[in-house]
């Protein structure tokens, strides 16, 4: 059986749960479906401090709570669910959610976000939210004048690296390879400066530490004869060695670069789909803040209504 919806929202998070209180607020009657992680990447954030409206800061958890309840008031429709599949060749377009069900939209906001790589050691797991990170702007303020580590050899762990040196009384970067992948520029700002110390040719294998990130065991020049073992005593441990969009359904029909990141129209939300949005993360490299994704999702449920209008649907 195909339930029809005129503004479907796949994904929540700051994008989602904010497209769908404007969504609800227009009369698009939207239906949310959360995803696996309700509530998104922000949830796994403990203090979240840089929101506008929460003086004394808040959790990730009761924030994305908090917007959800919001939704909820205005009538948003929020259901368990992930998408699964998408047939996007005409509107209305269709999505699949858990294998099963059918959805038929006449619009579709696609704020599924995207995942941070680790390295897959256990200790990532085990020190989640108490000294491991994936967002060096997020959590960064909480270890000023500590000492911390970013892995990671691209632009976006020197940007993390600088960002961090600011804050921090010494940032170590660990790096893989012999040598950094960022640009010139990048490079020379790392290098520059005296509070980075760049660990070529080191690979973390395990965090210590009593409840929190204490230090990190790295080995240096594996495999190689003169291959040693080194440990750093640190408070905090940056992972910068990119994100996932979470895309991959929407590819057959949505424009993506070469990462994943849906394309949009400059400026706009809209994608190469007539009807078919996208806000927050998964189609955002560069900022990947939750009020950036959070205004995002409010541009999406606006160009949802006006496409609905305009269309007379």
């Amino acid at each position: 059986m195909i339930e029809k919806v005129r503004c479907l929202i796949i994904g929540s998070g700051p994008a989602g749960y904010t497209a769908a209180i404007y969504a609800s607020r227009a009369n698009l009657s939207p239906v949310l479906y959360e995803g696996m992680q309700p509530g998104g990447q922000l949830t796994t954030t403990t203090e979240v401090e840089n929101f506008p409206g929460y003086p004394e800061g808040t959790t990730g958890t009761e924030l994305m709570e908090d917007m959800r309840k919001q939704a909820e008031r205005f009538g948003a429709d929020i259901r368990f669910g992930t998408a699964t599949a998408t047939d996007l060749s005409s509107a209305p377009y269709k999505v699949t959610i858990d294998g099963e069900k059918v959805i038929e939209a006449d619009t579709i906001i696609i704020s599924t976000g995207a995942t941070a790589k680790y390295l897959g050691l256990p200790d990532e797991q085990k020190y989640a939210g108490s000294g491991v990170s994936a967002c060096a702007t997020c959590d960064g303020f909480f270890y000023r004048k500590l000492k911390v580590a970013v892995v990671g050899g691209g632009d976006t762990a020197c940007e993390e690296a600088i960002y961090l040196a600011g804050l921090a009384s010494k940032v170590f970067l660990i790096v893989r390879k012999n040598a950094l992948r960022a640009s010139k520029i990048m490079q020379e700002r790392v290098l520059n400066n005296p509070k980075i110390e760049v660990l070529f040719e080191h690979e973390t294998l395990g965090l210590t530490g009593e409840g929190v990130v204490q230090g990190a065991n790295l080995i240096k020049r594996k495999g190689q004869t003169d291959e040693e073992q080194v440990h750093i005593e640190i408070d905090g441990f940056f992972l910068a060695i990119g994100h996932k969009p979470n895309s991959d359904i929407f590819k057959p029909w949505i424009e993506t670069d070469e990462v994943g990141y849906i394309k949009t129209i400059a400026g706009t939300p809209r994608t190469n789909v007539s009807g078919v949005f996208a806000s927050g993360d998964v189609a955002d490299p560069h900022y990947r803040q939750a009020i950036t994704a959070a205004g995002s999702g409010c541009q999406a449920a606006i160009e949802a209504e006006r496409y609905l209008s305009e269309k007379g649907l």
